[in-house]
């Protein structure tokens, strides 16, 4: 059975810090001195552009960046604009797809199908939109995905609205869509949900989906 490192990195996480772990960690996933690691964690307010990404779809001047307190980065996944803030699941598995004998589209397929099982565990049905990765209940985007693959090891993730501020996504075009919308599992249930149970949920369903022991 393949094994999985998990790490629990916390709330308020700036996304360069981050970032230069995840990088960290993949070179040494390469090098197979590190096995398949499972990152999860809250980041601090960012709105972050994909490599696909209009820049005029963040809608805040700088000026107006700053006096919300929301950064913004650049960043090499796939994707276009999107936000991270407290209150949201962000996971970032760093997982060797050569090992595990999987293709990129069926990558991204399986973390879909990931959160889809978890938010089962909460009452929540929710599914796929062929316009956009990630997960959806109807019209409206509860689950980000962007990722990047590199000597056929992983980065970047997903991005969970649970408790998210889902105001802070006025600032923005997410995902480049202008017709969706965004919507959290506390918006959905009309309750704050617990974030330790959505993180063991989610950890649960990855062990299954991905088959790790």
């Amino acid at each position: 059975m393949k094994t999985l490192s998990i790490e629990d990195l916390g709330k308020e996480q700036p996304y360069a810090d981050v970032l230069a772990l995840q990088e960290q960690t993949h070179v040494a996933r390469c090098n197979g001195t590190v096995p398949d690691t499972f990152y999860l964690l809250e980041h601090r307010r960012v709105y972050t552009l994909g490599r696909s990404a209009e820049a005029n779809n963040i809608l805040y001047s700088q000026e107006t960046l700053q006096e919300t307190g929301i950064d913004r980065v650049e960043t090499s996944r796939g994707g276009d604009v999107t936000y991270h803030g407290p209150g949201q699941l962000v996971g970032y598995p760093i997982l060797h797809l050569g090992e595990a004998n999987l293709k990129v589209i069926e990558y991204v397929t399986a973390l879909e199908e990931t959160l889809i099982q978890a938010l089962t565990s909460f009452g929540i049905e929710a599914g796929r939109d062929p316009r956009n990765r990630g997960v959806w209940v109807g019209n409206n985007k509860l689950a980000a995905i962007g990722i990047r693959v590199a000597r056929h090891v992983t980065m970047h993730g997903f991005a969970l609205n649970v408790n998210t501020r889902l105001a802070d996504y006025c600032g923005i075009i997410s995902c480049g869509l202008q017709d969706a919308g965004v919507t959290s599992m506390s918006k959905l249930l009309g309750t704050p949900v617990d974030m330790q149970d959505v993180k063991q949920a989610v950890i649960t369903s990855f062990k299954q989906v991905f088959d790790y022991e």
